[in-house]
C-alpha cells in the first residue's frame, strides 16, 4: 500500500531520511535548506530519535558524527557558506570513517550571495572542498520522489562502505513541490546497516580489514569494544602510524573501498539515447529542463539524446568515455559559471567536441533556451 502527497524537495528528503533509519540530525537552519531541520524536528521523536539545533554548522556535522559513532545513522543539512564551514569537519569523517549523510541545497554564491536562488556552484566543493586526498559519495536527485529515494540510497551507501555522502540538491529540487508516492510501511523499504564486529571485544581492531572487504567492522562506542579515533593517518588499530607505507596502505584503502565498488555505487539515467548522435549532459535542478529540451529537438527531426549523472562523485568515467565514441558532441548544462564540465573535458579527452551552457543569472534555463544552445552546438 502507498499514499499519494505533494511534497517539497525538502520534505521528501525528510521522509527518504525516516524510511532508512536515521535517528538522529545535528544542524543549524539555513535557506534554502532549513525545511529539512524543520521537519525532521517533529519527525524524529516521532520514531525515537533525536534532533538537535547546534550553535553552529561545524558543531552540526560534528553532533551527527558522534551519534554515528554510538551506532545510530545520521545526518545533517546545510547551504552554501555552511557547507564551508563543514568542510573540516567532513575531513574527519572521511579519515575516521564515520557515515553520515550531508545534505547540501546549494544557493547563489560565493559567500551570502542569493539565500533564495537557485544555483550549482558547489559541485567541485563537494568533491574536494576538504583537504588532502579523500573520497567520498556524492548524489543529485532532479526530482521529488528521487529525493526521497535517494535520501534512502545515501544512507545505505554511507552504512555500507562507511564513508560520508552528500546528496547535493540546489534550490529548484529543494523548494519546488511534486506527485510523490510514498510506501504506507517504511519497514517494506530496503536498507543498509553497517557491519559491526562479532569477534571478542580484546580481539577487536578497529580498522581491521580482508583482501576481500576493505570496509572494516565498526563497533558502537559504549558496547564493549575499544576503538581509538582520530584524525590522523592510523593502522588498522586506530593509532597513528607516520611511516611512508603506513600512508600509503590507509589512503590506497580508503580509495579502493569506493572505486573497486563503482559498478554498485554510480547510477545514472540515459533519455531518448538509442540514437542519439548529440548528447545533453546535465544534472539535479539543471536537468529538469533537459527532457523537453530534447523533445523538442527529436520533434524537430534532431537525433539529440539526454544524459543525467545521479552520482556525479565518483564521476561516471566508464559511461561518458563510451558516450564520447558514440556521439558527434556533448552539450553540458549545469547552472554555474562551468565545473562539471571540466571533468567530462578530462574524461572525454577531444574524442568529440564539448561545450558549455553556464546560467549564473539566478534563475533555471527554459527549455526554449536549452534548446538554442543545442542547436547552436550542432551547427544548426
Amino acid at each position: 500500500m502507498s499514499r499519494v502527497l505533494l511534497l517539497q524537495g525538502n520534505q521528501a528528503v525528510v521522509e527518504g531520511a525516516i524510511a532508512a533509519g536515521v535517528k538522529f540530525y545535528g544542524g543549524y537552519p539555513i535557506t534554502p535548506s532549513t525545511e529539512i531541520a524543520e521537519q525532521l524536528a517533529a519527525r524524529l521523536p516521532q520514531v525515537g530519535g533525536k534532533f538537535m539545533q547546534t550553535e553552529d554548522e561545524i558543531a552540526g556535522l560534528g553532533a551527527a558524527i558522534g551519534a554515528s559513532m554510538g551506532g545510530k545513522k545520521a545526518m545533517t543539512a546545510t547551504s552554501g557558506p555552511g557547507f564551508s564551514l563543514k568542510q573540516e569537519m567532513l575531513g574527519l569523517a572521511c579519515t575516521a570513517e564515520i557515515p553520515v549523510v550531508l545534505v547540501d541545497v546549494q544557493r547563489v554564491g560565493p559567500a551570502t550571495g542569493q539565500p533564495t536562488s537557485p544555483a550549482q556552484g558547489e559541485v567541485m566543493m563537494t568533491r574536494w572542498g576538504t583537504h588532502g586526498d579523500h573520497w567520498v559519495i556524492v548524489v543529485s536527485p532532479s526530482s521529488v520522489p528521487e529525493c526521497f529515494w535517494l535520501t534512502i540510497r545515501a544512507v545505505n551507501l554511507a552504512e555500507k562502505y562507511r564513508v560520508p555522502v552528500i546528496i547535493l540538491m540546489d534550490e529548484v529540487i529543494g523548494h519546488m513541490r511534486e506527485k510523490i508516492e510514498l510506501p504506507d510501511d517504511y519497514s517494506t523499504v530496503e536498507t543498509v546497516d553497517r557491519v559491526r564486529p562479532t569477534c571478542k571485544p580484546e580481539e577487536y581492531l578497529a580498522y581491521g580489514t580482508t583482501e576481500d572487504n576493505l570496509v572494516p567492522a565498526m563497533a558502537d562506542y559504549g558496547s564493549g569494544y575499544r576503538w581509538h579515533v582520530t584524525g590522523l593517518i592510523h593502522d588498522e588499530t586506530g593509532f597513528p602510524k607516520g611511516t611512508p607505507a603506513g600512508t600509503v596502505n590507509a589512503l590506497n584503502r580508503l580509495h579502493d573501498k569506493i572505486y573497486n565498488n563503482l559498478a554498485d555505487i554510480v547510477t545514472f539515467e540515459n533519455y531518448k539515447m538509442d540514437d542519439a548522435e548529440f548528447v545533453v549532459l546535465s544534472f539535479g535542478g539543471a536537468a529538469r529542463t533537459a527532457y523537453e529540451a530534447v523533445d523538442m529537438a527529436r520533434a524537430e527531426g534532431l537525433k539529440v539524446g539526454f544524459f543525467r549523472p545521479i552520482t556525479i562523485w565518483p564521476f561516471p568515467e566508464k559511461e561518458v568515455k563510451e558516450l564520447a565514441g558514440k556521439v558527434k558532441g556533448i552539450l553540458v548544462h549545469e547552472l554555474n559559471y562551468g565545473q562539471y564540465v571540466l571533468e567530462v573535458e578530462r574524461v572525454v579527452a577531444g574524442k568529440c567536441p564539448v561545450t558549455l551552457y553556464g546560467k549564473y543569472d539566478n534563475e533555471s534555463a527554459t527549455p526554449q533556451e536549452l534548446l538554442a544552445e543545442i542547436k547552436k552546438a550542432m551547427g544548426r
